[in-house]
C-alpha cells in the first residue's frame, strides 16, 4: 500500500482511499505535504490539523469551480466539485465524534456532491427509503439504458458514508454493465447516523426489507433481481441481509466481517490496525453505546456464525491477504459455513496484484472491477422478473 506517513497506518489509509476515489496525486499531495509531522504524534493526534490541511485544498478546488460554473464550463466544474467532496469527506471521517462543527462539515460534503450530480451526471439524484417512521437517506444511479434493469443495493462499513461509495466508481462500473445501484446510509453510518441519529443494529435484514420494498416501487427495476454489496462492516452486514430477506437475489461481502465482535475483543488487547482515530468513540457513537464494556457484549452478537448457512442465493466473498484489520482466516469461515448457496466463490486478492489491504482500498479500481463482473455475469443468469409499477423516479 501506498505510505505516504509511515508508520500512520490510519491516515495511510485515508490517503490511499482518496486517491482511489478520483483524487489527484498533486492535489492530495498539496494537502498532506504540511501535516507530515503531525502524523508521527500517532493516528489520534494531529486529525483537526488533517482537517485543516485537506479543506484548504477543498476551498482552492471550490473557487476553481464556482467560476467555472459561472462562466458555463460545467464539465469542469462539476469535476472539480466531486474531487472537493472526496478530500472533504475522508477529511470528515477523520475526525472525533465530539469534534465542534462535524455536522456542518458534513452538509458541505452534501451540497458539493449534489453540484456534482447536478453538473455532470444527471442519472444519479438523491432519493429517500421510507424506514420504521423515518428515511434512510440514499443515492440512486441508474444505467442509460432501457429497463427492466438488476439493480444492487449497495451498503457501507463502521465508517464509510454514501459518498464514499458514490465516489469509489462502483456505482458507475455496475452502470456501463446495466446495473442500477441504490446507495444506503444504513443506520449507524452517513447521513442516517450524523444527521438523524440512527444508530447501528444486528438485524440487518430490516434495513434490506425497507430497501426491497422501496425498489419494488421504482420503476424500470426487474423486482427479481435485486442484490447486496457491502463492503468492511458491511461484509458482515450484507451477509446477514441475505441470509433472511429471502427476495435479494444475490450478496457480495465486499471484505469478510465473519466475527467483528471477536476483532473487537482483539483490538483491545491492541491487535490489528484499526480503520480511523478516535476509535472507541467512534464505535461507541455508530452503535449507540455510552460505556465500553457494554458495547462489547453487544458487539458479541455481531457473527456470521449460523447466518450464513441460511444464504441460499449467489455469494461472493473478497478479501485481501493482507488485510490488516480483519483476518483472512474470516473469508474462509464465511465461505465454507455457507453451504446452501448455489453459487459461492471466495476471491483473496494478493499483493502482487494489489487489492490486498482491507476492501482492496490499496487497488480500488481493480477489486471494483471483478466484483462488478461478477455480479453482471451473476444477474445474466437469473431469470427476469416483472418490474414494479408505481412509477417513481
Amino acid at each position: 500500500m501506498f505510505e505516504y506517513f509511515p508508520g500512520n497506518y490510519v491516515w495511510n489509509l485515508g490517503v490511499v482511499a482518496a486517491l482511489n476515489s478520483g483524487g489527484y496525486i498533486d492535489e492530495v499531495d498539496r494537502a498532506c505535504r504540511p501535516i507530515r509531522e503531525a502524523a508521527n504524534r500517532g493516528e489520534d493526534a494531529g486529525t483537526e490539523e488533517f482537517l485543516a490541511s485537506w479543506t484548504a485544498v477543498v476551498d482552492d478546488l471550490v473557487t476553481t469551480a464556482d467560476a467555472d460554473r459561472a462562466a458555463g464550463r460545467t464539465d469542469s466544474a462539476g469535476h472539480a466539485y466531486a474531487r472537493a467532496a472526496n478530500y472533504l469527506i475522508h477529511a470528515e471521517r477523520m475526525q472525533s465524534p465530539q469534534t465542534p462543527d462535524r455536522n456542518a462539515i458534513y452538509r458541505r460534503v452534501l451540497e458539493l456532491v449534489q453540484h456534482s450530480f447536478d453538473l455532470v451526471d444527471p442519472n444519479t439524484y438523491r432519493v429517500a427509503v421510507p424506514f420504521r417512521d423515518t428515511t434512510l437517506p440514499a443515492y440512486f444511479t441508474r444505467p442509460d439504458v432501457e429497463g427492466p434493469v438488476p439493480c444492487m443495493i449497495m451498503w457501507n462499513g463502521l465508517d464509510s458514508t454514501k459518498e464514499h461509495m458514490y465516489l469509489s466508481g462502483f456505482p458507475q462500473e455496475l452502470a456501463r454493465r446495466g446495473i442500477a445501484t441504490l446507495m444506503v446510509d444504513c443506520p449507524g453510518s452517513g447521513e442516517a447516523l450524523r444527521l438523524q441519529g440512527l444508530t447501528a443494529q444486528i438485524e440487518t435484514e430490516q434495513w434490506a426489507t425497507a430497501c426491497v420494498n422501496y425498489l419494488e416501487t421504482v420503476d424500470g427495476i426487474d423486482a427479481g433481481r435485486i442484490g447486496v454489496v457491502g463492503w468492511s462492516l458491511g461484509g458482515y452486514f450484507a451477509p446477514r441481509a441475505a441470509a433472511f430477506e429471502k427476495r435479494l437475489a444475490l450478496c457480495v461481502a465486499w471484505g469478510a466481517n465473519h466475527d467483528w465482535g471477536k476483532v473487537q475483543r482483539r483490538r483491545v488487547e491492541r491487535e490489528g490496525e484499526r480503520p480511523v482515530p478516535h476509535y472507541w468513540n467512534h464505535v461507541m457513537w455508530v452503535w449507540g453505546e455510552s460505556d465500553l464494556d457494554t458495547f462489547l457484549a453487544h458487539a458479541d452478537g455481531v457473527t456470521l456464525d449460523g447466518v450464513v448457512e441460511q444464504i441460499t442465493v449467489p455469494f461472493l466473498i473478497t478479501h485481501g491477504e493482507n488485510d490488516r484489520q480483519i483476518p483472512v482466516e474470516y473469508a474462509h469461515r464465511s465461505y465454507e459455513q455457507a453451504t446452501a448457496s448455489p453459487k459461492r466463490q471466495l476471491r483473496i486478492f494478493t499483493a502482487r496484484e494489489g487489492g490486498a489491504e482491507h476492501v482492496g482500498l490499496d487497488h480500488l479500481p481493480h477489486v471494483s472491477t471483478f466484483v462488478a463482473d461478477w455480479v453482471s455475469d451473476t444477474f445474466a443468469e437469473l431469470p427476469a422478473r416483472t418490474t414494479a409499477t408505481a412509477g417513481t423516479r
